[in-house]
C-alpha cells in the first residue's frame, strides 16, 4: 500500500521529467510550503523522501538528465570551524543555476584565509550566490549577524532558498540550532538584486561584501539586454554566471565591467570599516586588476592564489577581439603548470584544438584608505556625474599624497554637489579662505588676526609688484632671490645720485620707474644698506638661522622706522600646513605685539603633496589704509586670485582646524588701523585717483545684503561644467597636450567670430582677461601710445589705464547710439592722435549691454587699420547675446590683412567665464601675431597664469561647446540666455515705472540706467543732501540695502549699471530694493 508522502514524491518526480521550467516549477511550489511556517515541516519531509528515492530506487539513474535537480552532498569535513555533526552541505542543483566548481571553491577558499573576528557578528553580503552554499557556508562556519546572498538570477534566488531550509533543518523538519541557541534561518536570507541593488533599496549598510562575479563579455551583446525573469530559458539564466555585458566603465574593455560596477556601488553600501572580498580571473592581468580597486581608493590584500582550468563553457572569442582592438593583452597559460603565458588569441586557438588551458584565479580583499572622504567622492559622482568616473585616480604611492589630496577631492565634490554656481569672491580674497587663514594664525601660532588683516593675491611675485606701484618708491632694496619677479627695467635702471642716501619720503614721478637694488638676505647687511641707500620700502626675507628668534626680525623694524621706511618680509619659506608646525621669530614676535603699521609680512603657499605648482599668495599687515589699496590694485591689475587656488589651500587649512575646539583659543583679536599722515611714503595720488574707482572691496567681510555690482554670473551652472572642473583636479598623470587649451581656443575664435587659424601667432594664457588687459596696458606705457576708450564700454579698465600711468583719452559716445562709438566717431576721435591703441569690446559691450554687429565691427577695424592704430578687442563679455537670429556673429577672416601702416595689429582677449557658464571660475586668454603684442606677454614675469588643473577644465568645455555635441552644455548656454533675457525685460520696465532712463540690453550680463527722476530730491523724512551722481549708489546702499555701481564705475556719466546674472532670490530682492527707494524718494 502506497503512503501519502511516497504519492507525493511520485507526483513531484512525474512533474520534474517534463522539462526544466516544469522541474522549477514544482521545487517552487515546494518553496512555498517551506515558507509557511504551517507547512514548512512537511515540505522538508517531501525533500527528504524525494532524495532517498532517488538514491535507493533508481541508483544508476542521471537525476539532472531525467528530473531536471540533483542533490549534492558537499563535503566540508577539510574545513576548521564547522560543527562536529555538519559534515557537508546538503544542496539542490537544477541546470538553469551555476553549479560549484573550481571558481567557488576558491572563493571559499580565499574567503576562509581571513580571521574569523572578521566574519563573526557582522553584515555581510554576497554578490552573485548562486545556489546560495558559499553564504549558507559562511553563516555555518563563522556565525556573523545576517547574510544576504544576492543573485540576478531569480531562479538561483529560489534554490538557494530551498538550500537554506535544506540545511537549517533537519530530515525531519527540526531546526538546527547553533551554540548560540539560532538556525541558519535567522543568520541567512536571499534575495534577487542586480548586484547591490536589493541594499541600496532597502537603506542596508554591510560590514563585509564578498562576491565572485562573472568576468567575460557576452560573444552575443544583444544576449545581456534581454530581460531577466524567471521565465526566461535555462540557457540564458544560466550564461548569467559566465558572461556580463557592457557596464559603461573603462574596466569594460578587460571584462571586469561588472566588477567595476559592484566595486563602485560597495562604496556606498560598506561601513566605514568594511571590506570588499572579490574573486578575481588573472586573465586581464594582475596590474589590471589591481588598478581597477586602487584608483577608486581601496588599499589590497591578496588573499588567496591558484591557477584553475579554462571553464569549458565559457567562450574566451571576446577577450580575443579586445586582443584584436587594443594593445592589451590577456594571461592564459598551457596546462596547469606552465610559467609562460599566452594571449587570448593562442589560447583559443589552443582550446580549440584539444589542448588544456588555465588561468590564475585570486582573492583580494579590499578596504577603503580614506571612507569617508571616498565615500563622499562616490556619492558626488553617483549623482549624476557618471561621465567623470574614468577619470578618477585614488592611486597613490605616497600616502603622504593621498592624505592631501582625497580629503581635497571630498571637499571638492561636496561643494560643487551643494553648489548651483561658482560664487563670486571680493578682490580683497575669498571671505571663507582669509577667516581660515586668520583662524590658523589665531589658533596654531596665537597671534590674535583678524580677516580683515588679510589680503588674498594670486602670488607673492604680484604681491611685490603691485605694493611697488601702490608706493611709487625713488629707490627701494629687494631681496636678490625676488627681483626676478619684477620688471627689467626696474632692475637694471641705476638709482639716480640724488635719491641715495636721502631720507626724501616723496614717490617717484611714476609707478613705472621704480629703482630697485638687490638685497643679500642677511639681516645685519640689509642694515648696513638701509644706512647708506636710506630706500623708502624694502622687500626682504630672513636667512634660516635669523628665522629662529625674533631679533633679527626686531633689528629690521627697527632700521627701517629709523629711515622712514616700510619693511615687506617674506615669509613664505617659513610658513609649515602641519597640525604640529614649526614656529619661527616673525610669528613669535606678532604673538606678543602689534604689527608696525609700516611693516607688511607675505606669504606665497606653494608647498603642497599634490599640485606642485598651485600658488596663492596672502599678505599680513595692521595697515588698512594698504590692506584696502592692495585689494583695489589686485581688482584693477588681475582682477580676482583664481577661486580653484583658494578653495585647495581653504581645504588644508580646514583640515587642520576641523578638529579644534574654538572656545579654548579665544585671544583677543588685533582690528586693521587706518595710517595717519607720517614719515613713511605714503600711496601716491595718481595711484588713489585710479582705484577710487573700485567699489566693491570690503575687508569686514559684511557685504551688503543685496549685491548687484559684481562682474561673474551668478545663474545655474550646467553639471558639464562641474564634471570638467572635477576631473581637472581629480585625474593623474595628464599629459601636457590634455591641458593645453590653445588648439580649442583657435577652434572657438573661428567658430564664434570667423578669426582664422593663420591669423594668431602666439595664444597667451592667464587666470582672467583683466590681467592679460593690465600687460598690454604697459606695452602702450613703453611705447609711449595713447590708449582709446570709448565711453560706456571699459568700466574699471580706465583705472587700469590711471594706476599704471597710461596716457589715454575717452572717446565721446551718444545716449541717442545707445553710447555704442560709431565708425564715423573713432575716425574723427583718432585724427591727430599719435600711436593710438583702440580699445573696443565685443560683440557685447560691458557694461551697457549692447552688441556690435558683422558691418560695424568691420567698419571699426578698417578705421583703426586707417589710422595704425593698435587694437585691443576684448571678447570676454561675449557669449550670452540674446538674439537667436545671430545677428551679433563676427566673421573677421580679414582682421589680419595687411595695411599700408605697418603698426596696426589686433590683439584679441577673451575671457570664458561668460560664455562657458563657469561663474567664479575666471580664465583668459590672448590671441595675438604682432611682435609687440607678443612681447608685452613673453616679458611678464608677474603674469598670472592658470593652474594646469583649470587648463584641462576649460580645455574640455571650449571642445564640448566648439563640438555642439553635449547637449546639457549647449541646452545650459541657451537656458541662461533666456533667462537674462526675461531679466533684462523685467528690469527695464521696472527701472521706467521707478523713475529711470534706461539704455535697454541686447546680450551679456548688465546693462546701464540714470535716475532722472531722483535728481535734486532727497529721500522723505530724512536730513540728506539732494540725490545725484555722486552719491545716489550710497543713498541706495544706506536705505535699501542695495549695492549697484555708480557711475564712476560706467565711466557714463549719471548712468549706473546692473547686474543680471543673479540667483532668483537676489534678482527678486534687488527689484523689491529699487521699487522701496521710489517709495522712500518719489
Amino acid at each position: 500500500m502506497t503512503t501519502s508522502i511516497e504519492a507525493e514524491v511520485k507526483v513531484f518526480l512525474e512533474q520534474c521529467k517534463v522539462s526544466g521550467d516544469s522541474a522549477y516549477n514544482a521545487i517552487k511550489g515546494v518553496l512555498e510550503r517551506l515558507h509557511n511556517v504551517d507547512t514548512r515541516v512537511d515540505a522538508r519531509k517531501l525533500l527528504t523522501a524525494v532524495e532517498k528515492y532517488v538514491q535507493k530506487q533508481e541508483p544508476g539513474v542521471d537525476s539532472m538528465s531525467l528530473y531536471h535537480f540533483r542533490f549534492h552532498d558537499l563535503s566540508l569535513t577539510d574545513y576548521e570551524g564547522f560543527r562536529e555533526n555538519r559534515q557537508s552541505l546538503k544542496l539542490l542543483e537544477l541546470p538553469s543555476i551555476f553549479i560549484p566548481e573550481d571558481w567557488s571553491f576558491t572563493f571559499f577558499e580565499g574567503i576562509s584565509r581571513h580571521p574569523d573576528t572578521g566574519f563573526r557578528d557582522r553584515d555581510v553580503t554576497e554578490l552573485g550566490c548562486g545556489n546560495g552554499w558559499v553564504s549558507i557556508a559562511m553563516a555555518e562556519r563563522w556565525l556573523p549577524r545576517k547574510v544576504i546572498g544576492l543573485d540576478i538570477n531569480p531562479r538561483a534566488i529560489k534554490v538557494a532558498w530551498v538550500n537554506l531550509y535544506l540545511n537549517a533543518l533537519s530530515d525531519d523538519g527540526l531546526s538546527v540550532l547553533d551554540h548560540e541557541g539560532k538556525s541558519l534561518l535567522d543568520r541567512v536570507e536571499f534575495h534577487v538584486s542586480d548586484l547591490l541593488a536589493y541594499c541600496r533599496e532597502q537603506n542596508l549598510t554591510m560590514d563585509l561584501i564578498v562576491g565572485c562575479i562573472p568576468q567575460i563579455l557576452n560573444p552575443d551583446p544583444t544576449a545581456m539586454s534581454k530581460l531577466v525573469s524567471e521565465n526566461a530559458s535555462e540557457e540564458f539564466l544560466y550564461s548569467l554566471s559566465n558572461y556580463c555585458g557592457l557596464q559603461g566603465f573603462v574596466e569594460d574593455q578587460f571584462g571586469l565591467g561588472l566588477v567595476a560596477r559592484a566595486t563602485e556601488e560597495g562604496i556606498s553600501i560598506i561601513r566605514p570599516t568594511g571590506k570588499l572580498i572579490f574573486n578575481i580571473g588573472g586573465r586581464p592581468g594582475q596590474a589590471v586588476t589591481e588598478r581597477l580597486f586602487s584608483r577608486r581608493g581601496f588599499h589590497i590584500k591578496k588573499l588567496w592564489q591558484t591557477r584553475v582550468n579554462q571553464a569549458a563553457d565559457t567562450d574566451i572569442l571576446a577577450l580575443v577581439e579586445i586582443e584584436k582592438n587594443t594593445r592589451h593583452r590577456f594571461e592564459f597559460f598551457m596546462g596547469r603548470v606552465s610559467e609562460e603565458p599566452i594571449s587570448a588569441r593562442t589560447a583559443w586557438a589552443f582550446l580549440k584544438s584539444g589542448g588544456e588551458i588555465s588561468h590564475g584565479l585570486s582573492v583580494y580583499e579590499c578596504r577603503l584608505r580614506m571612507p569617508n572622504q571616498v565615500k563622499t567622492i562616490s556619492k558626488f559622482l553617483n549623482n549624476g556625474f557618471h561621465d567623470t568616473r574614468g577619470a578618477l585616480d585614488l592611486s597613490f604611492k605616497d600616502e603622504a599624497v593621498a592624505e592631501e589630496k582625497i580629503p581635497f577631492l571630498a571637499h571638492l565634490a561636496r561643494g560643487l554637489e551643494d553648489l548651483s554656481y561658482f560664487p563670486h569672491e571680493s578682490p580683497a580674497g575669498s571671505c571663507r579662505f582669509r577667516n581660515l587663514i586668520a583662524g590658523f594664525m589665531r589658533i596654531y601660532h596665537h597671534i590674535p588676526l583678524t580677516p580683515a588683516s588679510v589680503v588674498i593675491l594670486p602670488s607673492r611675485a604680484v604681491a611685490i609688484e603691485n605694493i611697488l606701484r601702490l608706493y611709487s618708491p625713488r629707490l627701494a632694496l629687494v631681496d636678490a632671490a625676488l627681483t626676478r619677479w619684477l620688471p627689467k627695467k626696474w632692475i637694471t635702471a641705476l638709482p639716480a645720485q640724488a635719491h641715495i642716501g636721502t631720507n626724501s619720503i616723496g614717490s617717484s614721478k611714476s609707478n613705472n620707474s621704480v629703482t630697485v637694488v638687490e638685497a643679500p638676505r642677511r639681516s645685519d647687511l640689509v642694515v648696513q644698506l638701509l644706512k647708506n641707500l636710506k630706500p623708502q620700502i624694502v622687500v626682504t626675507s630672513l636667512a634660516d638661522y635669523e628665522m629662529r628668534t625674533s631679533t633679527a626680525f626686531e633689528l629690521l623694524l627697527n632700521a627701517t622706522a629709523s629711515i622712514g621706511a616700510r619693511l615687506i618680509l617674506d615669509m613664505s619659506e617659513y610658513l609649515e600646513l602641519s597640525s604640529l608646525p614649526g614656529t619661527n621669530g616673525v610669528l613669535q614676535y606678532l604673538s606678543s605685539h602689534p604689527m608696525p603699521l609700516h611693516a607688511t609680512v607675505i606669504c606665497g603657499l606653494l608647498k603642497n603633496q599634490v599640485y606642485s605648482d598651485l600658488e596663492v599668495a596672502f599678505v599680513m599687515s595692521e595697515n588698512r589704509t594698504l590692506l584696502n589699496a592692495l585689494a583695489k590694485a589686485g581688482d584693477v591689475t588681475y582682477g580676482r586670485t583664481a577661486i580653484s587656488s583658494q578653495f585647495y589651500y581653504g581645504c588644508l587649512f580646514h583640515e587642520l582646524l576641523s578638529f579644534q575646539l574654538p572656545e579654548r583659543h579665544t585671544n583677543e583679536q588685533r582690528l586693521p588701523r587706518e595710517e595717519e599722515a607720517s614719515e613713511y611714503i605714503s600711496i601716491s595720488r595718481s595711484t588713489a585717483e585710479a582705484l577710487s574707482g573700485v567699489e566693491n572691496v570690503n575687508l569686514d567681510q559684511r557685504p551688503p545684503t543685496i549685491c548687484m555690482d559684481f562682474d561673474e554670473n551668478l545663474l545655474q551652472v550646467p553639471a558639464a561644467v562641474k564634471v570638467s572642473v572635477f576631473e581637472g583636479f581629480a585625474r593623474q598623470n595628464i599629459s601636457d597636450d590634455e591641458i593645453d587649451p590653445r588648439p580649442e581656443i583657435l577652434e572657438y575664435l573661428e567658430s564664434t567670430f570667423g578669426v582664422p587659424h593663420s591669423y594668431t601667432k602666439e595664444i597667451f594664457l592667464s587666470d582672467t582677461s583683466t590681467s592679460l588687459f593690465t600687460k598690454l596696458v604697459l606695452a602702450c606705457v613703453e611705447e609711449n601710445g595713447t590708449l582709446v576708450f570709448p565711453m560706456g564700454s571699459c568700466g574699471t579698465l580706465v583705472s587700469v589705464a590711471k594706476f599704471l600711468e597710461a596716457d589715454f583719452r575717452i572717446l565721446p559716445t551718444k545716449v541717442s547710439d545707445s553710447f555704442k562709438a560709431t565708425a564715423g566717431q573713432i575716425d574723427s576721435f583718432l585724427t591727430g592722435i599719435k600711436k593710438p591703441w583702440m580699445y573696443i569690446p565685443g560683440p557685447t559691450i560691458n557694461p551697457t549691454g549692447q552688441l556690435y554687429t558683422n558691418s560695424e565691427i568691420s567698419e571699426i577695424l578698417s578705421i583703426c587699420k586707417k589710422y595704425g592704430a593698435r587694437v585691443i578687442l576684448n571678447t570676454s563679455f561675449s557669449g550670452l547675446e540674446y538674439s537667436e537670429n545671430g545677428s551679433w556673429k563676427w566673421d573677421l577672416k580679414q582682421i589680419g590683412t595687411e595695411s599700408e601702416n605697418s603698426t596696426y595689429a589686433v590683439a584679441i582677449l577673451g575671457g570664458l567665464s561668460t560664455g562657458l557658464m563657469t561663474g567664479g571660475i575666471e580664465f583668459g586668454f590672448s590671441a595675438v601675431a604682432d611682435a609687440v603684442f607678443i612681447e608685452a606677454f613673453k616679458d611678464a614675469p608677474t603674469l598670472s597664469r592658470p593652474h594646469g588643473t583649470l587648463k584641462y577644465s576649460i580645455k574640455k568645455l571650449l571642445g564640448l561647446l566648439v563640438s555642439q555635441k553635449f547637449d546639457d552644455l549647449v541646452a545650459g548656454l541657451e537656458v541662461q540666455k533666456k533667462i537674462l533675457q526675461h531679466r533684462a525685460e523685467q528690469l527695464c520696465k521696472l527701472l521706467k515705472e521707478c523713475g529711470w532712463d534706461v539704455v535697454e540690453p541686447l546680450g551679456g550680463t548688465s546693462m546701464v540706467a540714470t535716475p532722472s527722476a531722483f535728481y535734486g530730491k532727497c529721500v522723505k523724512g530724512e536730513s540728506t543732501e539732494a540725490l545725484c551722481s555722486e552719491n545716489i549708489r550710497d543713498a541706495l546702499l544706506k536705505f535699501t540695502d542695495l549695492s549697484i555701481s555708480s557711475s564712476s564705475w560706467t565711466g557714463i556719466p549719471n548712468y549706473c549699471r546692473f547686474m543680471l546674472g543673479l540667483t532668483d532670490e537676489v534678482f527678486a530682492a534687488s527689484c523689491r530694493a529699487l521699487l522701496r527707494f521710489k517709495e522712500l524718494v518719489l
